[in-house]
């Protein structure tokens, strides 16, 4: 098999509700897809959400990856050679983890549909569904409390909120959310590198019988001996986000045990070959691992699910960035149930754009 043509375009996707978090604002996503053509009519798909403030891409870099990089170097080569395509890329594209993203997944959707079967059970195929998240942005107390209660009353059993910004409000949203909605749901909180050591260290003291399942990523990526003191100090799982893009970042936050936990997106990490790789190591290293998402079609947040379906130290999910997207071609490729997600069982990533 080879590929004899590739195609890729730009779709701006606005949101039913734009959302704050501690350091930007969110009207629309802007995503970029592609279409891998080989010589047999098997076609795969991938999609990029790139996000400027983690992994400092936009939709044109990814472009312009593509035209640059992508398309000279795989075209006449076997697309069931993953490892061996993403390898001659690896120097080229180590800038721009979600073209490396977009590039993986669609060789991935390629490799399910020639073997007829779903990516998550070619990888392993550990489990057939997930709970996921859903994230309320930052919003007034008030506010908060009835989005929260409008994602219970929809079936969802884990609520992950937004903050970083003021400190006492936070633990105001933390506190009362857990006297509406009881011990039943289970809540998470992202501060999303607003939060200092002393803020953190406050919140965590005064939210402590909250029982929050995680706190992720309160302080900027740049201070991960300070990152280890606070998981040292916690009763709360710390997860790092921001501070895991790569296969070296892992390597550190494990060998140094600076964190409890890692949120694994697809995006900053370049896609689902990375991420089992990352898995291994986090693995080794005994750290619980979610993987989570931009703001990004359903096409990639499959993706993301048959990666954490396949992995067994995969435990929780944030895959709710396809939610709100507004024309999204792929939103087929995910199955929501109750707050749970299921493939649709199709081969490969299980979607087709024509």
């Amino acid at each position: 098999m080879k590929i004899v043509k590739i195609e890729y375009w730009r779709e701006r996707f606005e949101l039913k509700e734009p959302y704050s978090i501690a350091y930007n604002d969110y009207t629309h996503a802007d995503n970029v897809f592609i279409k891998i053509i080989t010589n047999n009519e098997i076609v795969g798909y991938g999609c990029a959400g790139p996000d400027y403030d983690v992994t400092k891409e936009n939709t044109q870099t990814v472009l312009s990856a593509c035209k640059e990089f992508i398309e000279p170097c795989i075209i006449g080569l076997d697309p069931l050679r993953i490892s061996n395509i993403l390898h001659k890329l690896e120097k080229v594209l180590t800038v721009h983890p979600s073209a490396r993203a977009m590039l993986d997944m669609a060789l991935y959707d390629i490799l399910g549909k020639y073997s007829n079967l779903p990516v998550y059970k070619l990888l392993g195929g550990y489990r057939k569904s997930i709970k996921t998240s859903i994230t309320i942005g930052i919003l007034p107390v008030k506010e908060t409390l009835v989005k929260a209660k409008e994602y219970v009353d929809k079936g969802f059993h884990i609520l992950k909120l937004k903050g970083g910004g003021s400190l006492e409000e936070d633990i105001e949203k933390v506190l009362r959310l857990r006297e509406i909605v009881g011990d039943k749901i289970t809540i998470r909180f992202d501060a999303n590198q607003g939060y200092s050591l002393d803020s953190t260290l406050e919140f965590i003291k005064s939210t402590k019988n909250a029982g929050l399942e995680i706190l992720e990523q309160p302080i900027p990526r740049g201070f991960p001996s300070m990152l280890g003191k606070i998981t040292d100090d916690s009763i709360i799982p710390i997860m790092a986000d921001e501070s895991l893009l790569n296969l070296r970042d892992i390597f550190r936050l494990t060998k140094k045990g600076l964190v409890d936990m890692v949120n694994v997106k697809l995006m900053k990490v370049g896609g689902i070959y990375e991420a089992l790789q990352i898995s291994a190591v986090a693995r080794a290293g005994k750290l619980g691992i979610m993987v989570g998402c931009m703001d990004e079609s359903a096409l990639s947040i499959a993706a993301g699910l048959h990666y954490a379906l396949s992995q067994p130290n995969v435990q929780y999910a944030d895959l709710d960035g396809h939610f709100d997207l507004i024309g999204d071609p792929a939103a087929d490729a995910v199955i929501l149930k109750n707050g749970i997600l299921h493939t649709n069982e199709k081969p490969g990533l299980g979607i087709s754009l024509d």
